[in-house]
C-alpha cells in the first residue's frame, strides 16, 4: 500500500511506515493542484499544518482509506468530506502536548514580567527598571478555556507557581477535574474571574468566536490574554479594540485567523507578544507526533485498529481484547438482518446485554451499522453511521443488565412498515453464533451460505430440504430448528458447505409446510 507524506514529517515516523512494508513517497507542502493530480495513488495521506486537505482532493482519492494529522489541528482537513467518503481521519493529539503547554507558560511569564520589551529595551541601551515593573503569577487566577491534554498540562504548571485555577469545558465532569484541584465554571466566569485567560480548543463551528466581545466586555480590567491553540477563537480586532482602551493589559499571540498574519496594527501594540507558530515546534513534539501518527496509520491498515481517531470510535488493542469475536458477530448480525429485511427500516435497533455493557459499546455499534449498510451501498464504519441518517433511520441503543442464560447478548431488530424483524447472537466457545431469529431459539454460525426456513412444525421438513439439496450435491455443514410450541410455526436454519442458485431456493419452497424460504450470504 502507498502513503504519500506531505509537509516534512520527521524520518522517525516515516521508518515506521517503511519498515511495516508500506511504499512511502515523502514531498513539501503541496497545493491542491498538486494532490489532485496524485492522490488518486495512495491508500494514505499524511500531513502538518501546511497541507490543505479539500473537498476536492478527497473526492480524487478514490483508494484513500486514512488521513493522518501530525499534530491535533484539523482545520486543514475537511472531515465532513472524508466521513462522506468513509475514509478515517485520525490525528496525533499526545505528541505536542507538552511543547505547546510550556510555549503557553513561556508566554505567559514573558507577559507578566515584560521580557520581550525588556530585552528590547537593554539591547537597545537603555535601563528603565520601573518602566518594566511586573506581576507574579502566585495568587493570580487563570482561567482555562479548554480543558483537554494541554489544557490539563497547562494547570499542572498553574499549580506549580501557586495559582488558582478556574476551567471552562462543557464536555468534561465535575468529577474529572475535582484531583486535579481545578474549579469548573461557565464561560462567563472564566471571564468575570481570571487575571489571564488561556484557550486551548480546536476550531470548529461551535467554538469559533468563543470569545465574543460580550465575553470581552466582562472581563476583569487588566486581564491578560494567552492563544496557543488556533486563530479565530476571536475577533483579532475586538482583541485590539480592548487592549487600547486598556480593559486588557497584553495579550499573548502563537497563532493568527491568517497565517502568515495580516493584523499589523494589533502586533505592532508594546503590550502585544507573538510567535509564528511556535506551539508545537520542539524537535522533541516533532518527533513524537510523527511517530504516533505513522504507527496509527500503520495499524489501521493492517491490523484494523483505530486510535485517536475524529470521525469513528476508537478501536484499540485493547478493545479487540476485550470485545474479541463480539465485533465480528455485530458485523454478522448488521449483514444478516438487513439481507432479511432487504429494506431500508424506520429504526435500527441494536441492544446489548451482560458483561459488556460495562464498557464502551461504540466500537460494536461501529460494526454493526457497517454490516447492515453494506446490503445497501459499499461503506465504512466511518460513513455507514451517515448513510442511514441521510436515509431517516432512526438509530437505537439500548443496554441491560441481564443476558439471560448468556453472559453477553447482542441483539438487533429493524422495524419496516411497522412490522419487526429480529436477530440475536453471542459467542459459544469464543466463536460467534445466532441464537435467535425474531424469538425462535436457533444455534447458527453466521458465516458463508444460510437458509433460513419459516415453515409450520410439520413432519417431512428436513427430508424434503434434504432431498432436494442432496440431488444438488450440496453438503448441509449444520442444521438447527426452533419453534415455540408443538406443531405451531417453527423455523429452519441450514449452514451450507455451499452457496445454491435462485432456482434451488424455489423448490426448497414448494413444500406445503414452508411458508417463506431465504439465502442469507454471510
Amino acid at each position: 500500500m502507498k502513503v504519500l507524506a506531505t509537509d516534512n514529517i520527521e524520518k522517525e515516523g516515516i521508518e515506521i511506515l517503511t519498515k511495516a512494508g508500506f511504499d512511502v513517497v515523502e514531498k513539501g507542502k503541496m497545493s491542491e493542484g498538486e494532490l489532485l493530480e496524485v492522490i488518486a495513488d495512495y491508500d494514505a495521506l499524511l500531513v502538518r499544518s501546511a497541507t490543505k486537505v479539500t473537498p476536492s482532493v478527497i473526492e480524487k482519492g478514490e483508494k484513500l482509506k486514512v488521513i493522518g494529522r501530525a499534530g491535533v489541528g484539523l482545520d486543514n482537513i475537511d472531515v465532513e468530506s472524508a466521513t462522506h467518503r468513509g475514509i478515517i481521519v485520525m490525528n496525533a493529539p499526545e505528541g505536542n502536548t507538552l511543547s505547546a503547554a510550556e510555549h503557553t507558560f513561556a508566554l505567559i511569564l514573558s507577559m507578566a514580567r515584560h521580557i520581550p520589551a525588556a530585552c528590547s529595551s537593554l539591547k537597545s541601551g537603555r535601563w528603565d527598571r520601573k518602566k518594566f515593573m511586573g506581576a507574579e503569577l502566585f495568587g493570580k487566577t487563570l482561567g482555562i478555556i479548554g480543558l483537554g491534554r494541554i489544557g490539563r498540562r497547562v494547570a499542572h504548571y498553574a499549580k506549580a507557581f501557586g495559582m488558582n485555577v478556574l476551567a471552562y469545558d462543557p464536555y468534561v465532569s465535575q468529577e474529572d477535574v475535582e484531583r486535579m484541584e481545578v474549579s469548573l465554571v461557565t464561560l462567563e466566569g472564566v471571564c468575570k474571574q481570571a487575571d489571564i485567560i488561556t484557550l486551548h480548543l480546536p476550531l470548529t463551528r461551535e467554538t469559533q468566536n468563543i470569545l465574543s466581545e460580550q465575553c470581552f466586555s466582562m472581563m476583569k480590567d487588566g486581564v491578560m490574554i494567552v492563544n496557543v491553540a488556533r486563530g479565530g477563537l476571536f475577533e483579532e480586532s475586538v482583541l485590539e479594540k480592548y487592549i487600547r482602551n486598556k480593559k486588557i493589559r497584553a495579550a499573548a499571540l502563537d497563532v493568527f485567523c491568517n497565517e502568515p498574519p495580516d493584523c499589523a496594527s494589533l502586533m505592532g501594540l508594546d503590550n502585544v507578544i507573538v510567535t509564528p507558530h511556535l506551539g508545537a515546534s520542539t524537535k522533541e513534539a516533532q518527533i513524537n507526533v510523527a511517530r504516533d501518527i505513522c504507527q496509527q496509520i500503520a495499524d489501521a491498515l493492517m491490523h484494523k485498529i483505530i486510535r485517536n481517531a475524529v470521525n469513528v470510535p476508537s478501536i484499540d488493542k485493547e478493545v479487540i481484547s476485550l470485545f474479541g469475536g463480539y465485533l465480528t458477530l455485530a458485523e454478522k448480525l448488521g449483514l444478516f438482518l438487513s439481507q432479511t429485511v432487504d429494506r431500508i427500516p424506520e429504526v435500527l435497533t441494536v441492544e446489548y446485554a451482560g458483561e459488556i455493557t460495562n464498557y464502551d459499546t461504540g466500537p460494536l455499534r461501529a460494526y454493526f451499522t457497517m454490516g447492515f449498510v453494506e446490503r445497501f451501498q459499499k461503506v465504512t464504519y466511518v460513513n455507514a453511521p451517515l448513510f442511514l441518517k441521510e436515509k431517516g433511520v432512526k438509530l437505537v441503543e439500548k443496554k441491560r443488565m441481564s443476558a439471560e442464560q448468556f453472559s453477553n447478548l447482542i441483539v438487533a431488530e429493524a422495524i419496516v412498515d411497522g412490522k419487526s424483524f429480529s436477530v440475536s447472537g453471542t459467542l459459544v466457545a469464543s466463536e460467534p453464533r445466532i441464537v435467535g431469529i425474531n424469538g425462535y431459539s436457533v444455534e447458527a454460525v453466521p458465516q458463508g451460505a444460510v437458509i433460513v426456513c419459516r415453515n409450520d412444525d410439520v413432519p417431512g421438513i428436513v427430508g424434503h430440504i434434504g432431498r432436494i439439496l442432496g440431488e444438488k450435491s450440496v453438503n448441509i455443514a449444520s442444521m438447527t430448528m426452533g419453534r415455540k410450541v408443538k406443531g405451531g410455526p417453527a423455523i429452519t436454519v441450514l449452514n451450507l458447505d455451499q452457496e445454491i442458485d435462485k432456482q434451488t431456493v424455489n423448490e426448497i419452497g414448494k413444500f406445503p409446510g414452508i411458508r417463506s424460504v431465504q439465502l442469507i450470504r454471510l
